[in-house]
């Protein structure tokens, strides 16, 4: 319930905050001027300002959050022989993949889990749980990490926003859309837009967001396949795809993962049905099975 209050306050809030921004820029409303039909280019403009722009100011703040939710300890001075390997490892697997050096860190989780993320390919962030690093070999947490900054070198995290952006505008103009054609047919309004178009266009706008959720999970467990490659080759093929195996062997271990990271962390158990499509890894079994297969590239 307090999720659907949140998602309505918000919905809220931005229809607000766009009528001024969008006031200011001289798009003016989404209905043209006789008050009876949509504008569709303003409200294409309106639908696309916000949908990226919620988008990116998520991505902007993605490195904040993430050290704010996990707790995260920034190595800036290496305290022990197991943080300065992080770190030097780091470096040089950065190097090799032509990035800047990232914040390295160590977040206080017993399961093994990793994640990257940040704005900037040059300025981005990478840290490890500190179950993985007390049960995981040095060669089996390279490869993790040589995953991660796979992720930072290909540019997912502003390719998933981009996706996520474009995603974001479709869901809001069709939902405004369906709100109007609602509005004038079932509740008979002739001029303006009335209660009908704003209920309608939350429902509907609620439904679309599912299934863009469902698009933008589908690009995701794609680019895993590619950040895998990316462990083998800053690490070893042995310790990605022996790190992925001893990650299904402890799927058990309770996911601590905070939800707003789940799109970069690497553990993942088998999940099945319609939830599969919500899954924003691939399941464990193929990305062993694709790195095995890989032949002599590694």
């Amino acid at each position: 319930m307090m999720r659907i209050g949140l998602l309505l306050l918000t919905n809220i809030a931005v229809i607000l905050v766009a009528s001024v921004v969008l006031s200011i820029l001289g798009v003016g409303s989404m209905l043209d001027e006789t008050g009876t039909n949509l504008d569709l280019t303003g409200l294409l403009i309106f639908c696309f300002v916000f949908g990226m722009a919620g988008s990116f100011v998520s991505l902007l703040l993605s490195k904040r959050m993430a050290k704010w939710t996990t707790r995260a300890k920034i190595i800036t001075q290496p305290t022990n022989a197991t943080e300065k390997w992080l770190v030097d490892e780091v470096r040089s697997m950065s190097n090799q993949a032509g990035i800047g050096m990232p914040e390295v860190a160590i977040f206080p989780m017993k399961q093994a889990n990793a994640f990257a993320t940040g704005w900037n390919r040059n300025k981005a962030l990478v840290a490890v749980s500190s179950g993985m690093l007390e049960r995981f070999s040095k060669e089996e947490v390279k490869a993790v990490m040589g995953h991660e900054i796979g992720h930072v070198a290909n540019g997912d995290m502003v390719t998933l926003t981009l996706i996520q952006g474009v995603v974001n505008t479709f869901v809001l103009f069709f939902s405004r859309i369906i709100g109007f054609f609602v509005d004038r047919v079932v509740f008979k309004t002739e001029r303006g837009v009335g209660p009908g178009f704003w209920i309608t266009t939350i429902v509907a706008q609620i439904v679309l967001g599912i299934l863009a959720t469902a698009i933008v999970m589908w690009f995701s467990r794609k680019r895993e396949f590619k950040a895998d490659i990316a462990g083998a080759q800053l690490g070893s093929r042995t310790g990605m795809v022996a790190a992925l195996k001893r990650l299904k062997i402890e799927s058990g271990v309770p996911d601590q993962m905070p939800e707003s990271l789940n799109a970069f962390g690497i553990s993942r158990g088998k999940v099945q049905g319609l939830k599969s499509f919500f899954m924003s890894h691939p399941p464990l079994d193929d990305r062993i099975a694709a790195l095995e297969n890989a032949g002599s590239r590694f």
